[in-house]
């Protein structure tokens, strides 16, 4: 209980004194107009209330991710909870306020402008096609998940008819990603304030709801948090195939850091009044996130009373996490409260993909300079999108996810890189970001490496990690010659 409490402090904290940092890294200009009102046009630019704008914001980065990923990361061990705390401070929260803010400045740019415009064309490009992969990725996976999980909460309503006997079938979950996929459909093409800007509260709540609850009783209720830091920081796999680096970093994204993030923010940035509101709602959310996870890891190992007792609940479940979830909130919460904790998990990933694919259609329309004003544009621009997605949803959904996370956090290494450069180039301290890129570009090519087919190549742990560990070291390489010829170019500029 003593860490789990110095955890949430530390995630506290970071936002305060660490998020307080950040801004005087970058520079707020309080009295600088924000693309709301430079760009705007009643559809995705426009100035929102800031209390809308952090839970859209808030919603829009969670998902799963903090929840499914959470309670599948911690079954490592006691060091996925350093990992969130940590990770969220010095590399998600950093990534996602600083990314958001160089979208802010670039007129609500969308993420493969912002990358582009820092590492190349040739990677801007990449990126592009990158960012929509996953996009299209997250709407597939989300909404699979909430279809699932919604299918297994109702049964089939039987009526009579003109003496014929009816039926719908609640329970099915063809109907539920049918209803799901039709939200979404809405969502992507009607101006951000008609649907995702009122629903979303009533979501939020539903979200909030959870987690508070759940934190109180984690707190209160007499539950014991076996942290398992005295018996050290090793996997707590017993089959030796998941050790902590890299395959921890890469299943806690959401959690800590997330290259999803970063193309969600630009449709914030768009909505923003002021720029000192950025720390609140970019770095805030993404801690807001960090303590979903601590309390959801948390809740996983006290439920199930420990390490090997949670290794053995999933292997019993083939529903993975989405059991637990379910379980954990109807037995701690009683049948009400329970309802409403599931549907805010349900809510989270349908509050994700939405915006996810609505993000897809603005990276779209801004490579194709497609103007977004007329319905009919956005319908062109929507269907393709949508039609791929529908593709993706036959994938089974645990392969779906695993190559998910993989993309997600080699999106934040471009992030982190394009993110240092900027800073460089303003001549700001891009060390808060150069940390970062360089642990990740080692976690991200090592987990590949290192993964087992098909998601991964299956080499050995060493040679993958040492893979990993020379490629975050080659990549250093070209900044530091970048970083020569800038101040070659400055002491030629002054003489």
């Amino acid at each position: 209980m003593v860490s789990f409490l110095i955890a949430i402090g530390a995630l506290v904290a970071g936002y305060f004194l660490y998020g307080a940092l950040m801004e005087r890294v970058f520079g707020i200009r309080a009295s600088k107009a924000t693309p709301a009102y430079t760009r705007g046009d009643g559809i995705d630019f426009m100035p929102m209330p800031t209390w809308k704008v952090f839970l859209i914001q808030f919603l829009n980065i969670a998902g799963l991710g903090p929840i499914f990923g959470a309670i599948m990361g911690v079954m490592f061990g006691p060091a996925a909870f350093l990992w969130i705390v940590f990770g969220t401070i010095f590399a998600g929260a950093t990534h996602d306020f600083l990314s958001a803010m160089i979208s802010m400045r670039s007129g609500g740019a969308s993420l493969p402008e912002i990358i582009g415009r820092e590492l190349g064309r040739p990677i801007k490009n990449f990126v592009r096609g990158w960012s929509v992969l996953l996009l299209i990725l997250v709407g597939a996976v989300f909404v699979v998940s909430p279809a699932g999980l919604l299918s297994g909460m109702v049964s089939d309503v039987h009526f009579s008819l003109f003496g014929h006997e009816m039926a719908i079938p609640l329970s099915s979950k063809a109907l539920w990603i049918g209803i799901i996929f039709f939200y979404y459909l809405l969502a992507t093409l009607l101006p951000i304030d008609k649907l995702i800007g009122n629903i979303y509260p009533l979501f939020g709540v539903a979200l909030l709801f959870m987690a508070v609850a759940l934190l109180c009783i984690l707190l209160f209720g007499g539950v014991g948090i076996p942290s398992g830091f005295e018996e050290g920081l090793q996997s707590r796999f017993a089959d030796g195939k998941h050790p902590i680096f890299p395959m921890m970093f890469v299943s806690i994204a959401c959690g800590a850091i997330s290259g999803f993030h970063a193309t969600q923010s630009p449709m914030m940035v768009r909505c923003l009044k002021n720029e000192r509101l950025a720390r609140p709602i970019f770095y805030g959310a993404m801690v807001a996130e960090g303590l979903v996870a601590l309390i959801w890891a948390a809740a996983a190992i006290a439920f199930t009373n420990g390490y090997a007792e949670l290794a053995d609940y999933m292997s019993a479940h083939p529903e993975g996490a989405s059991a637990i979830v379910k379980d954990i909130s109807m037995t701690w919460l009683g049948t009400f409260g329970g309802i409403l904790a599931i549907l805010g998990v349900i809510a989270a990933p349908i509050t994700t993909g939405d915006t996810a694919l609505r993000s897809t259609r603005l990276i779209v329309a801004d490579f194709m300079k497609i103007d977004q004003k007329k319905i009919l544009k956005r319908i062109v621009v929507t269907v393709p999108i949508f039609a791929l997605a529908f593709l993706l949803m036959c994938i089974d959904f645990n392969v779906l996810w695993r190559y998910f996370a993989w993309c997600n956090q080699t999106l934040a290494v471009f992030t982190l890189w394009a993110v240092t450069v900027y800073l460089a180039r303003h001549r700001k301290a891009y060390v808060v970001t150069l940390l970062p890129a360089l642990f990740m570009t080692a976690v991200s090519v090592s987990y590949l490496l290192y993964a087992p087919r098909p998601e991964g190549i299956g080499l050995p742990w060493g040679w993958a990690v040492a893979a990993g560990v020379n490629a975050a070291v080659v990549t250093l390489i070209p900044f530091i010659i970048y970083m020569k010829r800038m101040k070659s170019q400055m002491k030629l500029s002054t003489k």
